[in-house]
């Protein structure tokens, strides 16, 4: 059974207590495991409350499984190699960032070609991906003549403003 205590509260006469209404009001504080409830018609107010104990349990971490070698481990060591490469290339000096949240397009419609493509030369001003924000087309230019060595993004995938998009260089 859970502890309840029930305190008077200033009362400026003496006011017989709704004991029915005291053990409906605890019973509610079981039944939602809520640890307050106070209730109040013209100057009385009745307010219930409980503390909750809280259990401690240590927990024992068993060792890792002896390390074996798998197919499965491999690709997951690969597949975390990329993601540590990708988070490098995040912070390349040739990244483009998203300048807003929208959606990228790389190309100008669904059967166009792409603006661009891994190893190809753009020149400044050249437009190399759309993001669309809020229905408007935003064609996004390219800052400096270089090599796309990096594609972040898929086509028609959403971002966040400051998400890495491409790497010029």
């Amino acid at each position: 059974m859970v502890p309840v205590s029930i305190r008077k509260v200033q009362v400026a006469q003496q006011v017989k207590i709704d004991s029915d209404a005291v053990r409906s009001l605890a019973e509610l504080l079981r039944e939602t495991d809520l640890t307050e409830i106070e209730y109040q018609v013209d100057s009385l107010r009745i307010k219930v409350s409980r503390t909750v104990q809280q259990t401690v349990v240590p927990v024992h971490m068993s060792p890792p499984p002896p390390h074996h070698h798998s197919v499965e481990q491999s690709s997951m060591a690969a597949a975390m190699e990329a993601e540590m490469k990708a988070n490098d290339l995040e912070h390349h000096p040739g990244v483009m960032e998203a300048q807003m949240v929208g959606t990228v397009y790389l190309s100008p419609g669904p059967e166009a070609p792409p603006f661009i493509s891994l190893g190809e030369a753009v020149s400044q001003g050249q437009t190399v991906f759309i993001i669309e924000a809020m229905k408007v087309m935003n064609l996004i230019k390219a800052p400096r003549s270089g090599i796309i060595k990096h594609i972040f993004v898929k086509d028609a995938q959403p971002v966040e403003y400051g998400d890495p998009i491409i790497i010029i260089e």
